[in-house]
């Protein structure tokens, strides 16, 4: 077997202890607990989680630049220890300051565990087969979005949320380190072998597809496309995420039952695994906006229906179609960063994008929030949703073709793009 596969599972299985899955999805469940022991209000212990997103969007760029420089396993494996360490401090708080401190200190190291280093690495491995490899790969950020929060609470009622944090952080000592360390390697150069596993044509390059242009990081961040795209990230990550935040209390305010509630937010997780799959596997045989705006306009469909004011069933609809558009997210912006501004500093690039999305799922639940506030109901932060969601359309279906060699990227107005009978080879 290829050993790039490895490198995969080595990556899947870093992101299914990671930042997302542990600290995203499972500090709702350390709520409670936290509160009765000291008599926090929510308010004062969610400050906390918004510290930690700030600062992982903020470390975001600065996790890819040293990615570039020394590679992914040098920042993977001491950030994923610093990060271990930040959790198992969790159970000593005594003051919501050391709360916030180390909540701080997540966000600032859980970059190194976050999909960046990880993408920068599978990229690497794979050029034909690179959407699905990436796909793949964040197969574990949904494994663990589905596992954790059951896993925390089964921990805090049998063990309390003190011993809770310990054992998330001994997890993810004991099993992302030794795998990563064992299995993780920078390019496939160090192991003697070539991306996908073929080696490089001897004589002239096949017709089928040419070789792409390598941007650094500040030419990237002068061109029209990086705009577009980390806009468009931007505005969908606010969108599925403000629905993902409110859809159970959303619909209990329509009547729903909390059990049906409840059932549509994990149909939402589940499709959200689905879409990374799916993604992957479109993105090695279509044209990468395309695929975007697939799934972009049937989030579209989905906040469309809850607008409306979808219950019962046309509430499942709706939630597997924003949890569609969140999978495939992530997936795609991984991907067009490879294809729009090549390899050479990829890593510097999508940590930018990335801090985009995060940044986007912060503001989305906060829009969805303060329509709530002041209208009482969910119908004008689920308007601007869907403004937000044309526009996001449009800047996607903006992009121009993937650039060659020699090329630069100005927005739509270069050569057009035409997909080969092999169409997974286009580079």
């Amino acid at each position: 077997m290829f050993y790039g596969w490895w490198v995969v599972l080595a990556a899947s299985v870093g992101l299914f202890a990671s930042f997302g899955p542990i600290v995203s999805f499972t500090f709702g469940v350390f709520l409670t607990p936290l509160s009765q022991e000291f008599q926090w209000s929510r308010g004062e212990i969610s400050v906390a989680f918004s510290l930690a997103m700030l600062m992982l969007g903020l470390s975001s760029p600065g996790v890819g630049r040293l990615v570039d420089r020394f590679g992914a396993r040098r920042i993977i494996l001491p950030a994923t220890f610093l990060f271990s360490a930040s959790l198992m401090a969790l159970a000593l708080v005594q003051k919501l300051w050391h709360f916030y401190l180390i909540y701080i200190a997540m966000g600032l190291v859980g970059g190194g565990t976050a999909p960046v280093p990880y993408s920068t690495v599978v990229s690497r491995w794979f050029d034909r087969r690179r959407g699905l490899a990436l796909g793949l790969m964040m197969v574990g950020t949904g494994l663990g979005m589905f596992i954790m929060p059951s896993l925390t609470h089964a921990l805090i009622v049998h063990r309390g949320w003190r011993m809770a944090y310990l054992i998330l952080g001994a997890m993810v000592l004991l099993l992302t380190i030794p795998i990563v360390g064992a299995l993780l390697k920078d390019r496939p150069q160090d192991m003697g072998q070539y991306p996908d596993g073929i080696a490089p044509p001897i004589s002239d390059p096949p017709t089928t597809w040419e070789e792409p242009e390598e941007f650094d990081r500040l030419r990237a961040l002068r061109t029209l496309v990086f705009w577009q795209m980390v806009v468009a990230f931007f505005l969908v990550s606010g969108t599925v995420h403000g629905c993902l935040t409110h859809l159970a209390p959303m619909l209990i305010d329509r009547g729903v039952s909390p059990q049906n509630a409840a059932r549509a937010t994990s149909l939402l997780g589940g499709a959200v695994l689905v879409g990374r799959v799916i993604t992957g596997y479109l993105l090695d045989r279509f044209f990468a906006p395309r695929v975007a705006l697939g799934f972009f306009t049937g989030a579209f469909l989905g906040v469309l229906l809850l607008w409306s004011g979808a219950t019962q069933e046309l509430a499942f609809v709706s939630a597997f179609l924003v949890g569609l558009g969140m999978g495939a997210e992530v997936d795609i912006i991984a991907y067009m960063v490879s294809r729009y501004f090549g390899l050479r500093a990829f890593g510097s690039i999508y940590g930018y994008a990335f801090a985009a999305y995060i940044f986007g799922g912060l503001a989305g639940p906060l829009v969805m929030g303060t329509g709530v506030d002041r209208t009482g109901a969910y119908q004008w932060s689920l308007g601007i949703f869907l403004i937000a969601l044309v526009l996001a359309i449009g800047l996607i279906t903006r992009l121009g073709p993937y650039p060659v060699r020699g090329e630069v990227v100005s927005g739509g107005t270069s050569r057009p793009w035409a997909p080969s009978a092999d169409s997974s080879s286009q580079a």
